[in-house]
């Protein structure tokens, strides 16, 4: 195919070079009716491409097949089967591609770390978790994913599952063993589902980690919007092999997706693609190279350590790392990634990707280049002048491993909605959560319906909120009670 084409946005060019005038959504008629107020902040062009999937951007029947043949390129261009469009976010994608493998009360290998999409997943969809516990790091506190030997075990003690998850990249760069896990699965007879949200770019310079289809997965998962050049809420599933149809995978999604996408999404993926088939391999070139330089500058700051591949890969640990994904150990300076992550933004207009107990971290994209990154590094520099500024730090109580994995005592569905009761957090020891108790960022429940609680992850959640955690997705952000099924 012609690479060098980009539909969407071609089609959305000729409709502004010709435009209709539309009796049908959006309501604001191409900008016509907004505010000029919100014009003077986004601009008209943005409102004059707001425009209907089907019946603006193509015709009323698709004849034109715009955002097919957008979706071929793409598919094409990262070496998969079929790809789908998504104005949803991975979200969506995630659960659709759960949904393709497993009904209600067939059994899912996940890895325990996954994002708190794909618990809401479970939820939705009635599956059974057959848990794989992360590659856990006792001595840093961070969880890399689950080993292939993992997922051998879970495949060969339950051969009804229906197929496996894992999440690869995590948000802190650490790559599953794919290839391994993808074997293992296909020895079994069942699909791979990789959640990639955090590898958009992974197929697009050889020095990256390998990217899930090339490792032999079935379904990958991708945010366009995380290390890509999406906007926010854009991604795309890719599909091979024969063992998802990709019938099945395109209504599941439709089950779950809007019937009113954004053309705005898909016209920025149709041109990510587009630019990254062209210029993706020189872009991550000097993105890696900025990386390598950026890491090094970090590292001789005093009371700064960059986690790098010594210490994130080998045995029982991560298989690879993603290098633009700067992860920076601060304990030394005797503060919190939550305290230091605010101080960042307060003081020198530096948002830091993710902030927890005893870290912060950047993440690097094409995007980046010597401007970005020496504010960093200046932002930084400052911190550590700064830093008794933001000592002594609320102790966080961080649990065992054993301690930190909770016990599966009823399907997520059943106990988020089954009935409930509010209690005390003091008071909950014992009893079974029936929501998800989430620290976001990265996203990964501490705690989720059917789980039974115990003292160390409570103890964890409270003194994390104290130190400045946030779990916004708990009925009760402040933890001060949380919900359980009712006895």
């Amino acid at each position: 195919m012609d690479q060098s084409q980009a539909p969407v946005l071609e089609a959305l060019s000729a409709l502004h070079a010709n435009p209709l005038t539309a009796f049908t959504p959006p309501g604001h008629k191409q900008g016509r009716g907004t505010d000029p107020r919100v014009l003077d902040v986004l601009g008209e062009r943005l409102f004059a491409s707001d425009v209907l999937a089907t019946g603006g951007l193509d015709d009323r029947t698709d004849s034109h097949g715009v955002l097919d043949h957008a979706q071929r390129l793409m598919a094409e261009a990262v070496g998969a089967d079929h790809t789908f469009f998504s104005t949803c976010g991975s979200s969506l994608s995630v659960k659709a591609a759960m949904l393709a493998v497993a009904g209600p009360h067939e059994h899912l290998i996940v890895g325990r770390d996954a994002h708190k999409s794909v618990i809401a997943g479970l939820i939705l969809a009635g599956i059974r978790p057959i848990w794989v516990d992360p590659a856990w790091d006792a001595r840093l506190h961070l969880a890399h994913p689950p080993r292939a030997a993992a997922y051998r075990a879970a495949l060969d003690a339950h051969p009804e599952a229906r197929g496996a998850l894992v999440t690869s990249p995590t948000p802190y760069g650490s790559c599953a063993e794919l290839r391994e896990i993808a074997d293992e699965c296909h020895r079994h007879g069942v699909p791979l589902i990789v959640d990639e949200a955090w590898g958009a770019h992974l197929p697009f310079h050889p020095e990256l980690p390998t990217w899930a289809m090339d490792a032999g997965a079935d379904v990958c998962v991708t945010s366009v919007h995380k290390m890509g050049s999406g906007l926010e809420q854009s991604s795309v599933f890719h599909l091979r092999g024969d063992l998802v149809a990709p019938e099945v995978l395109r209504q599941r999604a439709d089950l779950l997706g809007t019937t009113s996408p954004s053309v705005l999404v898909y016209a920025v993926l149709d041109g990510w693609r587009r630019q990254m088939v062209q210029h993706g391999p020189r872009l991550y070139r000097a993105a890696l190279d900025l990386a390598r330089r950026t890491r090094d500058r970090i590292g001789a700051l005093d009371g700064l350590h960059v986690h790098g591949r010594d210490e994130f890969c080998g045995p029982g640990l991560a298989a690879d790392l993603d290098p633009l994904q700067i992860v920076v150990d601060i304990s030394a300076l005797g503060t919190t990634g939550y305290r230091a992550g605010d101080w960042l933004r307060a003081h020198r207009q530096i948002t830091a990707h993710l902030c927890d107990h005893r870290r912060v971290s950047a993440q690097l994209t094409h995007a980046d280049d010597p401007a970005t990154t020496g504010a960093l590094l200046g932002a930084l520099t400052e911190l550590v002048e700064q830093a008794s500024e933001l000592a002594p730090a609320r102790p966080v109580d961080i649990p065992d491993p054993a301690e930190l994995r909770l016990e599966q005592v009823a399907l997520p569905r059943d106990a988020f909605f089954g009935p409930v009761e509010t209690v005390d957090l003091a008071d909950a020891e014992g009893r079974t959560a029936a929501e998800m108790l989430t620290p976001y960022p990265p996203g990964i429940p501490a705690a989720l319906p059917g789980e039974r609680l115990n003292r160390p992850v409570l103890d964890y959640l409270r003194s994390g909120r104290a130190a400045g955690m946030l779990v916004p997705d708990a009925a009760d952000p402040e933890l001060r009670t949380v919900r359980v099924t009712a006895s």
